[in-house]
């Protein structure tokens, strides 16, 4: 796979110069010169879910935006759950607990956790569903003693969480009016992510996306626990992005963000197998 992202970053220094032919692409970045036919199948895999790779009718390929930037293994991931007291932020419900692991280069290296006292009573249903009760939380640090330690783990990353809508709402809102700042930071949902990526789930819960990948749970509803499993998902989506094509985070949020089948793109695979490229000369036998 990183092998992959190399060659896509390979291609669009191709491109970068000036477009070039499908079967310029095979032979140049992927160093096949055989049946134009695979040749062209094995550009479109690599090259095909990405929008600024563009293809022509005639089979010529330009890069249309910005050249691919770090692979989605070197990047830095916070991976981020939380526990709240039961209900929305704007009714004065807050943060329980908070759990933050961080990934880069394939694996679940440092990691955060920290009950968090509310400063308000944690409603029944939220005390049988996660175990927290207002007497362990009663001497826990408030948001404020820890908000520094959270921005640090979280400035330079990526911010993942699965319904990051929820985590996100509560951490950047706390750290707002506890720091009075909000990293500007990308974030990822691994439950989008799954829609797109898994779509033969029909449900993306987080027991139901662990099981797909055979990752066990351990503390499910505590914010250690389902962060830590989080991370896991995470790892083995970055693993499917990479086998699409996806070699960057733009790359990945343009795929998340489009329900569009690309069929323009692939009429022009099918033209592009049956036109050689301008300065390609294929002998019967060579091909």
């Amino acid at each position: 796979m990183r092998g992959d992202r190399n060659l896509i970053h390979r291609a669009a220094s191709l491109l970068e110069r000036e477009p070039h032919h499908t079967l310029d692409i095979a032979r140049e970045v992927l160093s096949l010169s055989g049946n134009p036919g695979a040749a062209s199948a094995a550009v479109f895999t690599l090259l095909g879910a990405d929008p600024r790779f563009h293809v022509d009718a005639t089979g010529q390929w330009s890069l249309e935006g910005p050249p691919p930037g770090l692979p989605l293994s070197d990047l830095r991931y916070a991976v981020v759950d939380v526990e709240t007291t039961g209900g929305p932020y704007q009714r004065g419900h807050r943060m329980t607990e908070i759990a933050i692991y961080e990934v880069q280069n394939g694996v679940v290296s440092d990691s955060y956790h920290t009950l968090l006292n509310p400063g308000r009573s944690i409603s029944p249903a939220i005390v049988a569903l996660t175990g927290i009760n207002n007497d362990m939380v009663f001497r826990a640090p408030y948001f404020d003693q820890i908000a520094t330690d959270v921005l640090e783990r979280l400035e330079g990353r990526v911010f993942v969480a699965h319904n990051v809508g929820f985590d996100w709402g509560f951490v950047s809102r706390q750290l707002a009016e506890s720091a009075g700042e909000v990293p500007g930071v990308e974030s990822l949902c691994t439950v989008r992510m799954t829609r797109h990526l898994v779509p033969r789930l029909r449900r993306r819960n987080l027991d139901v996306v662990a099981r797909h990948f055979k990752i066990e749970i351990e503390n499910r509803h505590r914010a250690h626990g389902d962060a830590l499993v989080t991370a896991r998902i995470l790892l083995r989506l970055l693993d499917e992005a990479s086998r699409r094509g996806l070699a960057d985070l733009h790359a990945l949020t343009a795929f998340l963000g489009s329900r569009r089948v690309r069929t323009a793109s692939r009429r022009a695979q099918q033209l592009s197998f049956l036109s050689p490229a301008p300065d390609l000369n294929p002998t019967p036998d060579g091909w």
